[in-house]
């Protein structure tokens, strides 16, 4: 493959594959869904009456899903005409497979499927430490990039690794869980039954080959909105200064999956900001220069369910994407979830469903 047409392959697969950030893998309590000897789950007492197939839940309680919470402060793109939308469709209990686990809450109605612009594209980009073909996978990084070629604008929505969110077909668990459980498909599902999207793609990478294609490309320049201090092996406490600041693929590691002093929302706004430091890498000649190195350590490491043809057809966006202006923030926040100790005394994140749709709504163009 020609150089410079290998670079341009690599810009557009990159675009959406460097932002499957890792984050550290934390051990994991008992019940969570991983590591070696297996969830411990609950089930139903012996004494209690079956419950028909499928399960029917019981609707959620006010304290599960409030009506009176504020609306999360996001970013809300300019009205501006969008192209036509295709209707939200309407989604039933009897649309999904039911729990073969007890869960330790009510499971909450599914949310339906959200309205979007027709033409509009959705990637799941997901982050683990671990390959595919390993035990215990987790995607402790979940963004969905929304692209809409139409408008030339990309909207990047972060979920928290430990919402606590109906998984279909298996229980009600942390969302990192879910991949592991039944792949892309289980995962795109929980999105849909949660979130009102399904997924059109996904591209996942691990740690190991975010270093290298940072390193590959001669470093980043990330926008770091405020500073932190954290414990950095072999360094102790390290700071990263608001502003500028240029990063190797360790350093960039380090600043994304930080968590001693530090929360899972800061962590989703820092992923974001070496997000955009990539994608403005990527757009420069440096790509094409570097395009062999990048090329191998793409296909050695990601993995994809886009073509080369689905890839090819984001190419004009791509390079409106020089304009960052369009590029729009969103984020599954503080705002928008309730803090909840489940059965195995793990701290997890509730979905307050009202707040999350609003964030869904903007994050999706949705009318």
């Amino acid at each position: 493959m020609h150089s410079r047409n290998r670079a341009l392959w690599l810009i557009i697969a990159l675009l959406p594959l460097a932002c499957a950030l890792p984050t550290i893998a934390t051990p994991i309590a008992p019940g969570t869904g991983g590591g070696s000897g297996g969830p411990v789950f609950v089930f139903a007492p012996a004494n209690a009456t079956p419950t028909a197939t499928p399960f029917q839940p019981s609707a959620p309680t006010p304290t599960y899903i409030p009506t009176n919470q504020p609306t999360p402060t996001v970013f809300i793109p300019p009205t501006a005409e969008l192209p036509e939308i295709v209707e939200p469709v309407a989604k039933s209990w009897d649309d999904y497979p039911g729990p073969t686990v007890w869960p330790d809450i009510d499971i909450p109605a599914p949310t339906g499927i959200l309205a979007q612009p027709e033409g509009q594209v959705t990637i799941l980009l997901l982050g683990s430490d671990q390959r595919p073909s390993d035990g215990g996978l987790r995607t402790d990084t979940i963004l969905l990039l929304t692209l809409n070629t139409k408008e030339g604008t990309v909207n990047i929505t972060s979920f928290p690794r430990d919402l606590y969110v109906y998984i279909p077909g298996w229980t009600v668990q942390r969302i990192n869980t879910a991949y592991g459980f039944g792949g892309f498909e289980s995962l795109a599902l929980t999105l849909e039954y949660n979130f009102g999207v399904h997924p059109d793609h996904y591209v996942m990478i691990n740690f190991s080959s975010f270093k290298e294609v940072i390193d590959s490309l001669g470093g980043i320049n990330v926008n770091v909105a405020a500073p932190l201090t954290d414990h950095r092996d072999a360094y102790g406490d390290y700071t990263v200064p608001a502003g500028i600041v240029t990063m190797d693929g360790e350093t960039a590691l380090w600043y994304v999956r930080a968590r001693y002093t530090t929360s899972d929302f800061d962590r989703g706004r820092r992923q974001q900001e070496v997000l955009q430091a990539i994608f403005e890498k990527l757009l420069s000649l440096d790509a094409i220069e570097r395009a062999p190195d990048l090329y191998d350590i793409y296909r050695q490491n990601v993995t994809t369910d886009m073509t080369f043809d689905q890839m090819a057809e984001l190419a004009p966006l791509a390079v409106q994407l020089r304009d960052t202006s369009r590029i729009h923030h969103y984020f599954i926040g503080p705002e928008t979830v309730m803090n909840w100790v489940n059965y195995s005394g793990a701290q997890v994140l509730l979905p307050i469903r009202d707040a999350v749709l609003e964030v869904m709504k903007q994050a999706l163009n949705s009318p």
